[in-house]
C-alpha cells in the first residue's frame, strides 16, 4: 500500500467515527430513520389486486391438509390469533439462511425441501406465511421492503415479510416470519407503514408480539434497530393467486405496485446492478392498502 492509499485509508477510519465503515462506503445501508409521508386519495381504479378463492382451490387445499393448518387453527375464533399461529408455524419450519434458495419458489416446494434440512431466506418466510394464511381463508400477500438508499448500497438493501388482511380489525397487518414478529401500538396491530411511523413517534408504546406473547424490551430494541432501515419503500404483487391456470395479472406490463414516500425518488436499480423493472409506483396509501376484492361487498 503506497503512502497516498494509507492516508486515504486512515482518513476513512477517522471519518467513520462510530459508524461502520461499510455504511460510510455505501456497501451496506444507512440505519438512519426519517419521517415519511404519503397521499391518502381515492384509489386509482387502474390498480387491482387479486387473491385466491380458497374454497375449492386445489393447491391451497393440499397445503392446508398436508400440513394440518386447518387443524392447527380449528379452535381459534379470532383471525388475529390465526395469523399469529400461522406465523409461528412458519417461523419454526427452518432456520434462517441468507444465501440458500429453494429449487422452486412455491410454498409446497419450500416446505418439502425444508423437511430435508434445507434452510432459507426471508423471502421464503414471506412466501410460506402468506400462503399458510391464504389457505385458511385469510387474504395475505408477500411484502418486499427496501431501504431509502436501495440504489446506492452494494448489499443488504432489502427484506421480505408479508401482510395479512384482518376482518377483525378491518386493516392490513405486518407479519415477519423470519423473526416471528408482529408490531402493535395501543393494542392495535400495524401495517408496515404504520410500523415505521410508530418507531419514530411512539416507540415507547410500541410492542412486538407473536403467539407466545410480547417481546422483551431488549428483544424489541434489537428487532427495531435491525428492521427499521427497510421500512421506506414497500411493494407487493398485483396477482397473489396460487397455481392459477390464468395468466398472471400485470398492469401496464408490470407485476408489482411500489408505495413510494412523497418527495422520494422512484428506485429503478437494486443494489447498484439489478434493474427494478417490474413495478408501477404510487404515493397513495389507499392504492396500496386496498380492501381485498372478495371483501369489498361485506
Amino acid at each position: 500500500m503506497n503512502k497516498n492509499m494509507k492516508i486515504l485509508f486512515l482518513s476513512l477510519i477517522l471519518l467513520a467515527g462510530c459508524s461502520p465503515m461499510y455504511r460510510l462506503l455505501n456497501i451496506s445501508p444507512s440505519i438512519r430513520l426519517k419521517a415519511v409521508a404519503f397521499e391518502r386519495n381515492l384509489v386509482n381504479p387502474l390498480y387491482k389486486f387479486e387473491y385466491s378463492d380458497t374454497t375449492g382451490h386445489e393447491y391451497l387445499r393440499e397445503l392446508r391438509t398436508v400440513y394440518g393448518l386447518d387443524t392447527l387453527t380449528f379452535n381459534l375464533k379470532s383471525d388475529f390469533d390465526k395469523i399469529k399461529i400461522i406465523l409461528d408455524w412458519t417461523h419454526n419450519q427452518w432456520k434462517h439462511s441468507g444465501s440458500n434458495t429453494p429449487s422452486k419458489s412455491d410454498p409446497l416446494t419450500i416446505l418439502e425441501e425444508a423437511k430435508k434440512g434445507n434452510n432459507f431466506r426471508c423471502v421464503e418466510y414471506g412466501i410460506v406465511s402468506s400462503a399458510g394464511l391464504n389457505c385458511i381463508g385469510i387474504n395475505s400477500r408477500v411484502l418486499s421492503l427496501k431501504t431509502a438508499d436501495v440504489e446506492k448500497v452494494k448489499k443488504g438493501a432489502g427484506h421480505v415479510a408479508a401482510e395479512a388482511y384482518s376482518t377483525e380489525y378491518k386493516k392490513w397487518i405486518f407479519i415477519d416470519g423470519q423473526t416471528n414478529a408482529i408490531p402493535m401500538l395501543n393494542d392495535l396491530p400495524l401495517n408496515a407503514v404504520e410500523f415505521q411511523k410508530a418507531i419514530l413517534s411512539s416507540i415507547d408504546n410500541l410492542t412486538i408480539v407473536n403467539i407466545k406473547g410480547k417481546f422483551s424490551e431488549d428483544e424489541k430494541k434489537k428487532y427495531i434497530n435491525w428492521v427499521s432501515k427497510y421500512l421506506f419503500y414497500f411493494d407487493a404483487r398485483f396477482d397473489n393467486r396460487y397455481d392459477s391456470n390464468e395468466e398472471k395479472l400485470k398492469i401496464n406490463g408490470k407485476a408489482n405496485l411500489m408505495l413510494v414516500p412523497l418527495n422520494a425518488d422512484q428506485p429503478t436499480i437494486f443494489q447498484r446492478k439489478y434493474n427494478i423493472d417490474h413495478c408501477l409506483y404510487t404515493n397513495n396509501m389507499n392504492d396500496f392498502y386496498q380492501i381485498p376484492n372478495s371483501l369489498n361487498a361485506q
